[in-house]
């Protein structure tokens, strides 16, 4: 029987003494710093027993890379979605470190028990669905709401040494476990090919499941030997015997059983420190390079929610493990934004920049796909998720370092969110503008513009950006700056989504203090008339303070921020908005950055729908822009109506500086709605009054938008270097910009 491709590890099973569990944790602890793979907790059925899932837990928070358990859980003893729950619980506490092994007994009862158990289970880790109702013998489930979300399922083990047993294993489980006492190297043949043929049986591939054996205890310590004895035979623990158990059998998992209140014993951290290295290369050497892989094997069931047109077995090695599918746990985690609903086919999730560059090249071999982009996935275009498409989530690029303490030079990631951002940067008294909401990724906003609260004292977020590294849509990694492809590092600021992927952003901060922070609100009778006020006083109040709208039927809502510490100036600053209307509730604070940008709680992204947002930049709010706005809300046509006021730092830079050429622009509107043919009928005179557009905040697909945003000569530059780098577009889905046709035009 060849190997089923399952990498080895080693592990203990510790028998804890409930007068000294404490000692059971140490030996758990011990055995991971001696190499040790996994840590099981068994439960036992004296009643005055330590309670295993406690006690895995407290193993969890000990440990910091072994997968920990709870083993032979009694199927009878618990509901199934408590036993769910706690299992969801020990894998968000651990880090996706949790496994759970079920007894799987020789009654026919027990391992009915056992087969609904794991039916819940399954079900109760499946975010996707909305309620779990269950109607078994043995396990009852009326309408309860599964979760909580992982990023990995729980592993589910059976543990039983009887035919049956395996073969339950083999039609429902992750893994089957047994010692190895009670079913010997031959019987341990015939219970392979029995769990072999039921999962075949039941349309599942036989490498789907793990196998384990827990190895026998007899003439533990016998040997008297030492770690510097020769590697020989040490009793039944010997490195051929085990290595014909993995080669010939498909054994992946040993495992040593432990007495917690004795500790580790000699024969145990020989098996650990010498055994498993030796067991492991001989296994190696026999194998052909690369067939024993962390890949993961998805159930039948996953694998039936693939969608057409990806071929998911080829995705890279180095991507494999944390690429999420639709039939994944994660999935319910990753197939939204903050706004938008989505269901992608596949979400390749990097940790490296190679892996970037492995997720591109999958993306090449996919171009017939949709293709998203995503750091943080809040981005109101929703372009970070698609339709059956590939979304590659670069969040776990979420590093920040300071490069350089008196320059300012902070290097960033571009799946870091701007709360954390301000967080690193407060202790040294620094902010990067950055928008308006702490949970915004770095990577799209760090692209596009960045129109913060600080915009109009500061600049923009790229104002700031002194290099950007990017993985190209050939697989090459650039720098790219003032003085490194520099027409690449121009075009990123303002339209970086269309040429690459970027992997870091290296920033010049500002010195920042405390800020004045201000939440107004306000009666309004006439919102044309506010709308034209509101204008005339933002143009005339100092650059240090940046304020933004939100206007509806009645009333108005202004959160401004002054760049001082001192109260008068801070109050003088902001009594002329509070007189523009009658002012209804007012807070006004002196705060770090950093605390306005944590001030809302960091929720999971769960969009439901396809939310219309359209934009557009003005240099002024003028009668016509007023009145056509004014009519906009009155219609109901949108139920979000937002005005950024930009200008001040962000007009110092010169258009043709940057991709982002509207510098002239004193304000951003925003709008959303739920009917796109509702919104653009009245939008559309509102549009009529624009001077140009800020993509990031724009949802229409239409690709006029596109000669909107950029002005025909920062397009027609644009189109050059899209030409050069990314001739295929392989980059388009973020509002594309065509490549320039060289060939038409030699």
């Amino acid at each position: 029987m060849p190997s089923y491709g399952h990498p080895l590890r080693f592990g203990v099973e510790v028998r804890a003494d409930a007068a000294s569990p404490g000692t059971a944790v140490e030996a758990a602890v011990l055995a991971e710093e001696l190499g040790a793979d996994l840590v099981l907790l068994p439960e036992t059925a004296d009643e005055a027993g330590i309670d295993a899932w406690s006690l895995a837990t407290w193993t969890a928070g000990r440990t910091a890379a072994a997968q920990v358990g709870a083993s032979r859980l009694d199927p009878l003893a618990r509901p199934a979605s408590t036993l769910a729950r706690a299992a969801a619980s020990l894998q968000l506490l651990s880090g996706d470190r949790a496994l759970l092994s079920l007894a799987a007994g020789g009654t026919a009862e027990e391992l009915a028990a056992a087969e609904e158990t794991v039916a819940v289970l399954r079900a109760m880790q499946d975010t996707s669905r909305l309620r779990v109702t269950a109607l078994g013998s043995h396990q009852r489930v009326g309408g309860a709401e599964p979760g909580p979300a992982l990023d990995r399922e729980v592993p589910v083990w059976l543990h039983g040494a009887s035919p049956a047993a395996a073969a339950l294993a083999g039609r429902v489980a992750d893994g089957w476990a047994a010692d190895l006492a009670d079913v010997g190297v031959a019987g341990l043949a015939d219970l392979m090919d029995t769990l072999d043929t039921a999962a075949r049986g039941a349309g599942r591939d036989p490498r789907e499941i793990r196998r384990m054996v827990v190895l026998p205890t007899d003439g533990a310590d016998r040997t008297g030997r030492t770690d510097g004895t020769d590697a020989a035979d040490i009793g039944p623990l010997d490195v051929d015997a085990l290595a014909a158990l993995a080669l010939e059998h498909g054994v992946s998992t040993f495992v040593l059983t432990v007495d917690g209140a004795e500790g580790l014993t000699a024969r145990d951290r020989y098996l650990l420190e010498r055994i498993a290295p030796a067991v492991r290369e001989r296994v190696e050497a026999a194998l052909p390079p690369g067939a024993l892989s962390d890949r993961p094997v998805r159930r039948a069931e996953v694998r039936a929610r693939r969608r057409l047109g990806i071929a998911y077995d080829e995705v890279p090695e180095s991507l494999a493990e944390a690429a999420v599918e639709p039939g994944d746990s994660a999935f319910g985690r990753v197939r939204s934004t903050y706004l938008r609903g989505g269901d992608p086919g596949l979400v390749l999730r990097p940790r490296t920049v190679d892996e970037v560059v492995d997720a591109v090249a999958f993306a090449r071999a996919h171009r017939h796909l949709p293709l998203g982009i995503r750091s943080g996935g809040h981005g109101i275009s929703g372009r970070s998720t698609n339709d059956g498409g590939l979304v590659v989530d670069v969040g776990r690029l979420d590093d920040i370092t300071v490069l350089d303490e008196t320059e300012r030079l902070v290097r960033i990631g571009p799946g870091a969110r701007w709360r954390d951002v301000a967080t690193v940067l407060a202790p040294h008294g620094w902010a990067l503008s950055s928008g308006d909401y702490g949970g915004v990724g770095v990577g799209g906003l760090a692209t596009a513009g960045g129109i913060g609260f600080l915009g109009r004292q500061h600049g923009l977020t790229i104002d700031h950006l002194r290099a950007v590294e990017m993985v190209l849509a050939d697989g090459s990694l650039v720098r790219a700056s003032e003085t490194e492809h520099p027409e690449l590092f121009w075009a990123v600021r303002g339209a970086g989504a269309n040429f690459g992927i970027a992997v870091a952003f290296e920033f010049q901060v500002d010195e920042v203090g405390d800020v004045g922070w201000a939440q107004l609100a306000f009666q309004v009778a006439d919102p044309a008339a506010y709308l034209q006020e509101f204008g005339r006083v933002v143009q005339a109040t100092p650059r240090r303070t940046t304020p933004f709208l939100v206007l509806g039927q009645g009333m108005a809502r202004v959160m401004a921020m002054v760049d001082s510490s001192v109260p008068d100036e801070i109050v003088a600053d902001l009594q002329p908005f509070a007189e523009i209307a009658p002012l209804v509730q007012q807070q006004v604070v002196v705060a770090p950055y950093a605390a306005v940008m944590n001030m809302f709680p960091d929720a999971p992204h769960a969009g439901r729908g396809e939310p219309v947002s359209r934009s557009v930049l003005v240099r002024e709010i003028t009668p016509g822009f007023a009145q056509a706005s004014a009519d906009l809300i009155a219609s109901g046509a949108s139920h979000w109506y937002q005005i950024r006021s930009v200008g001040g730092a962000i007009a110092d830079v010169p258009p043709d500086a940057t991709a982002y050429a509207h510098r002239d622009a004193g304000f951003s509107l925003t709008v959303m709605g739920a009917d796109p043919g509702l919104l653009d009928r009245w939008f559309t005179p509102v549009r009529e009054q624009a001077d140009g557009l800020y993509l990031s905040f724009e949802s229409d697909p239409d690709p006029a938008r596109v000669l909107d945003a950029f002005p025909p000569a920062t397009l027609e530059r644009l189109r050059r270097l899209k030409a050069e780098l990314d001739p295929d577009n392989l980059f388009r889905d973020n509002f594309s910009i065509a490549p320039v046709d060289t060939r038409s035009a030699s």
